[in-house]
């Protein structure tokens, strides 16, 4: 039945094969061996998935190895299609509700966190490269704490960047290209101690 709904049976494996292992690549002939699919076959539904954007693919080895795009726009919910109900996937409310509502009470506990900005993966409509910009004297054990809880809600990994506080001031007053790409975009400012982000 699910077949249908995703068009053909070699794809409905690969997405499950994907969505079950993000961060690890694979090659078309360990793919083939996986899945149990002929070459041409999976070779085509790569091509595809490419295509679309839901995976990614990269040479080493010369070998070709592709892996799921976990920036990928459905990558969530599609994940709790195919994952295995072991890996415990949980559809969330919006990004831009969570991040505010879930994520706030978590990052203001971080010691010595004076200003957090939310992009990315974790704001609709944001294309940030980065999904956390952390500015403060804090400690990267709690940081790493953190982003582990969010990508645990997220199902996906979180890109994120923490710099000390006099660092993020002076490149918001000189209007750095990294801050104000940010900025300028779709954001979510989760936490601003000192309202430096509401004086621009």
């Amino acid at each position: 039945m699910i077949d249908a709904l995703f068009g053909s049976k070699t794809r409905v494996k690969l997405l499950h094969l994907f969505l079950n292992h993000p961060g690890q690549p694979f090659y078309v002939r360990e793919i083939t061996r996986k899945i149990e699919e002929q070459i041409n076959s999976v070779r085509r539904e790569l091509s595809n998935m490419l295509e679309v954007g839901i995976i990614t693919s990269d040479s080493a080895d010369n070998k070709l190895y592709y892996q799921v795009n976990q920036r990928y726009e459905y990558y969530v919910p599609l994940r709790a299609i195919f994952a295995d109900a072991k890996d415990d996937v949980k559809i969330i409310q919006p990004v831009e509700v969570a991040t505010n509502k879930v994520y706030e009470s978590e990052l203001a506990g971080i010691t010595g966190l004076r200003v957090a900005i939310a992009a990315g993966v974790l704001v609709k409509g944001s294309v940030s490269p980065v999904d956390l910009i952390l500015a403060g004297n804090v400690s990267m054990t709690k940081v790493k704490a953190v982003i582990r809880m969010i990508e645990k809600q997220e199902g996906r990994d979180v890109n994120y960047s923490v710099l000390p506080y006099e660092e993020f001031y002076y490149r918001l007053s000189i209007r750095d290209k990294f801050i104000t790409e940010i900025l300028d975009s779709n954001h979510s400012v989760v936490i601003d101690k000192d309202n430096v982000l509401t004086k621009e």
